[in-house]
């Protein structure tokens, strides 16, 4: 997913769902593509960005991402692409959703209910609509988005900045999304702040440690762009999906939060087990990522510290803290 915000736009959905006032429009790879091949080719992560080139600018933008309200600190939630794929259905999510509520986890924060790739039919109707799928989801996405939001939940739905998703089994947003004008751009972190509230960094991650830490290796070189209000995304979580030891979970998830990633939980979590539940749960690891934000902490070896209104706090040397110093915030 790229450019993950919230957002009452109803160009995209039109009659799928004039009511729904917070949706996540989800583009993957923001690339200006004529295929469904095209749009699924990965992001050119070679260029490397010198701090000193936005650093002058870095306070204003920041505080200037926050404006809007949305995304003061990461999201977090549910994402359908990492264990189901296209293999979705209303019931699914709808169980998902009941299962974020009783389960806890919405408590927590967890308050997204994510569509990825798949949901919709191959063709636009007659107006130029988006059509859920009748096989999957024959009561519509109005229907969903109501039960979802019935639970406290925000509903996010997924498009792609290409003439058909990556799937090849539904349309882009091609021409249809105001979003399209920054299609075409390499790396989001350098302008999508203008868009959206979260942009991905990374290609699609896969269920293993080899994997889970590339992402994590391309994901610090935009760690200075991050800030409240727009947060870079090395894509979902893997924890629970059974492709990586405990330990390795532990680490995935521990990362994400300190790189202030969303926390977009990609298992399922109907029948996750209650180690998974545990980790996921973890208030301290949680707190990292929504609470003091850690905005980057690159090869200068300084962290820099933000509140969620955008205050700036300064630096220190990550050497500060090799003695287990604390870094105290009222």
């Amino acid at each position: 997913m790229v450019a993950y915000h919230q957002s009452s736009s109803q160009s995209m959905l039109g009659k799928l769902g004039r009511s729904v006032v917070a949706l996540s429009i989800c583009f993957f790879f923001l690339r200006s593509v004529s295929t469904a091949d095209a749009a699924c080719r990965p992001i050119n992560m070679g260029k490397q960005y010198s701090n000193s080139s936005h650093d002058d600018h870095q306070l204003t933008r920041m505080r200037s991402l926050s404006a809007n309200g949305l995304g003061l600190a990461p999201p977090m939630g549910w994402n359908s692409w990492n264990h189901f794929h296209c293999n979705i259905e209303e019931k699914l999510i709808r169980e998902t959703a009941d299962a974020m509520v009783s389960s806890g986890l919405a408590a927590l924060g967890y308050e997204h209910v994510n569509l990825d790739d798949c949901w919709a039919e191959l063709n636009r109707d007659s107006e130029g609509n988006l059509v859920p799928k009748a096989s999957t989801f024959p009561s519509g996405i109005k229907a969903l988005a109501d039960y979802i939001h019935g639970k406290g939940l925000k509903l996010g739905i997924y498009s792609d900045a290409g003439s058909q998703t990556c799937s090849g089994t539904m349309p882009g947003s091609l021409g249809h999304e105001e979003q399209d004008a920054k299609t075409g751009q390499e790396d989001p972190a350098t302008w999508a702040s203008n868009v959206g509230n979260s942009w991905r960094t990374t290609g699609d991650i896969s269920d293993n440690w080899d994997s889970m830490t590339s992402r994590a290796d391309q994901n610090d070189q935009w760690a200075s762009y991050a800030a409240p209000g727009g947060w870079n995304d090395p894509d979902m979580l893997e924890v629970g999906n059974g492709g990586m030891t405990t330990e390795e979970y532990r680490s995935h998830f521990s990362i994400w939060a300190l790189a202030k990633a969303p926390l977009l939980i990609g298992c399922d979590v109907r029948t996750m087990s209650d180690e998974t539940l545990e980790m996921l749960s973890n208030r301290e690891v949680v707190a990292v990522n929504q609470d003091l934000v850690v905005a980057s902490a690159g090869e200068d070896k300084k962290i820099s510290l933000w509140r969620k209104n955008g205050q700036n706090m300064g630096t220190i040397p990550v050497s500060g803290m090799d003695n287990g110093d604390n870094i105290e915030t009222d």
